[in-house]
């Protein structure tokens, strides 16, 4: 009887919940000792008597077995899975997310402050032209890899996991159905995430962007020049311009849509899930041409000749000229 009340209140001693009243989380980084972790787990939890969480912690050796990661503590959560989850390496997952991102070296940046790895250690992975080789692809589009969403992964993984959990994810992606989709068009993978980041740049409007791509489209097919106004933003490298002028219009550039036929050759940047299956669904119409309203709500008009196209730009850059926007 005496050994049941004993080994019940063991039970009890260890098991009981903590005093944690809201989820925090505990990140252990290499180099870490014992008592850096504990007095994390500490203050972060409030955790006003800790002398069953350092038993634990010592009687299943957790110096001897520290586990770099991240760590939710949870309310009602006991000392017992604190110490377990800590000496086992039961890590919480990230919640990894990232979207509106233009360059990769941005993107290395996003990531590094969701995870453990720095920003140099991402860009260089990222950049790196052996994988790429492999995938066939080139320093122009290999950022098309990158799908904007949220991924489930652990804070310490390191960058070369992180690049082969995209190439994963790049994959389940490209579903039968979207590589149908993309072969009606008569586009690659790479190339639709091409035009996507144009149409992206084009309109944040998601109802609107069907239409976008399917005007681009159209000048595809009839092998006119895309004229589309973020290419030169991006080959002059200023998103910040407001208003393309003819000087901008004649810079020597690949990405240069006025000068060059075709998509150029690679993303101006990471295209949306929502501008990608624009691409892959675009409205079918006959519009060739297109500006922006003069109403700037973001939105634009559309024509399918060169005259009612003229007449939409004079509205369009007598609104500029009336609000005093020249460049």
């Amino acid at each position: 009887m005496a050994l049941y009340v004993v080994g019940w209140s063991f039970v009890t001693f260890v098991k009981s919940p903590c005093n944690i009243e809201k989820t925090v989380s505990i990140y252990v980084r290499p180099g870490d000792d014992q008592a850096k972790v504990l007095k994390q787990v500490i203050q972060k939890g409030n955790i006003k008597n800790p002398k069953r969480l350092v038993f634990l912690l010592n009687r299943m050796k957790y110096s001897e077995n520290i586990h770099p990661g991240r760590y939710d503590l949870k309310p009602g959560i006991s000392s017992y899975h604190i110490a377990r989850n800590l000496r086992t390496g039961r890590q919480t997952p990230v919640n990894l997310t990232f979207n509106n991102i233009r360059t990769v070296k941005e993107l290395a940046g996003r990531l590094s402050k969701q995870l453990m790895v720095d920003s140099v250690s991402i860009l260089n992975t990222f950049q790196a032209s052996a994988w790429r080789d492999s995938m066939k692809l080139t320093e122009q589009n290999y950022m098309s890899i990158f799908i904007p969403n949220t991924y489930q992964i652990y804070w310490n993984t390191s960058s070369e996991k992180l690049l082969h959990q995209f190439i994963r994810e790049y994959d389940k992606f490209w579903n039968d159905s979207r590589k149908a989709e993309a072969k009606q068009i008569g586009l690659s993978r790479e190339e639709v995430s091409t035009l996507a980041a144009i149409v992206e740049e084009e309109t944040k409007k998601a109802d609107e962007m069907p239409k976008v791509a399917g005007l681009y489209l159209n000048r595809l097919h009839i092998d006119m020049p895309l004229q589309a106004d973020p290419t030169v933003k991006f080959a002059v490298g200023d998103f910040t311009i407001k208003r393309i002028l003819k000087v901008h219009t004649q810079i020597s550039s690949p990405y240069n849509t006025y000068k060059n036929t075709g998509l150029p050759p690679g993303p101006i940047r990471i295209p949306s899930i929502t501008a990608i299956d624009a691409v892959l669904q675009p409205t079918h119409h006959s519009y060739i041409y297109m500006c922006a309203k003069d109403d700037f709500s973001g939105y634009h008009a559309f024509a399918t000749t060169y005259q009612q196209h003229q007449n939409n730009a004079i509205a369009y850059h007598q609104a500029l000229n009336k609000s005093g926007i020249m460049e």
